[in-house]
């Protein structure tokens, strides 16, 4: 397990307004968090010096995706003391690498930022599928996937059904888990009035990723720079007694299910 990792995610709307790189260097002081995840830098050609004056010298290692034009973008960062991240895959709009922390197993990270096009969503979808092919292990997912997964994710009945099936059959297909969000249902807002509120960040890992980290505890933190909320995933929680019990459609396609539920 990974004791001392701590991992935030946040879609930032750009890196380049300065309060809000100060918000970033803020929630890195007070989270203490090693590795970030930032989504919609906005940035094409992310310099090491934009990058220092948003996070902070300790983190001292990055890779990007770049935006767009002013569309998108990916900044996956850092501290070299604390973890070691290689392997770099990068695609249409993702960042993929190589986890590693001392005493701990290797495993995938894969950070998104998904389209609002429904035809690119279908293809960001088949994206994740290609992913998957080159990301063998424990694997976790994390970022706006601009997608919902259920009808509980957003406040108003203005859903796209069609794309939150798609969704659904991915992550079945995929034998992906949700990580459980603490205190929080939406990290999205219209700020509008009145408002629409949405579930389109999180964090998705495999069942091996699970149980090498299964006291990870991930929390919705305040934002006034973005209408996003960032997340937090730390690996060091203290213990909970009862872990939370989820059950996973992909289960009723195991070998052997039906059998063992007939016979408990």
């Amino acid at each position: 397990m990974d004791h001392s990792l701590k991992i935030a995610v946040w879609n930032v709307r750009g890196l380049n307004a300065r309060a809000r790189r100060h918000a970033i260097r803020t929630l890195l002081d007070t989270t203490g968090a090693s590795l970030i995840c930032l989504q919609q830098t906005k940035i094409e050609l992310l310099c090491s010096s934009v990058v220092h004056d948003t996070l902070g010298s300790k983190f001292d290692d990055y890779t990007y995706l770049p935006a767009q034009g002013t569309r998108g973008g990916i900044l996956l960062a850092w501290k070299s003391r604390a973890v070691s991240i290689s392997d770099p895959l990068f695609t249409n709009d993702a960042i993929s690498a190589r986890v590693a922390t001392v005493g701990g197993t290797p495993w995938w990270i894969t950070v998104v930022y998904g389209p609002q096009d429904d035809a690119a969503k279908i293809a960001f979808l088949e994206e994740l599928h290609e992913i998957r092919a080159d990301c063998h292990g424990p694997w976790m997912l994390c970022g706006d996937f601009n997608l919902i997964l259920r009808s509980e994710d957003k406040n108003t009945d203005n859903i796209n059904r069609r794309m939150m099936g798609k969704f659904r059959r991915l992550v079945n297909d995929l034998a992906l888990k949700e990580v459980y969000l603490n205190g929080r249902r939406y990290m999205w807002s219209n700020e509008q009035s009145p408002s629409t509120l949405v579930h389109l960040d999180r964090v998705l890992c495999t069942s091996d990723w699970e149980d090498g980290h299964g006291e990870c505890h991930l929390t919705c933190l305040a934002s006034v720079v973005s209408d996003h909320a960032p997340l937090l995933l730390d690996c060091a929680p203290a213990p909970m007694l009862h872990r939370r019990f989820h059950f996973e459609e992909h289960w009723m396609r195991l070998d052997g299910f039906h059998d063992t539920v007939a016979a408990a």
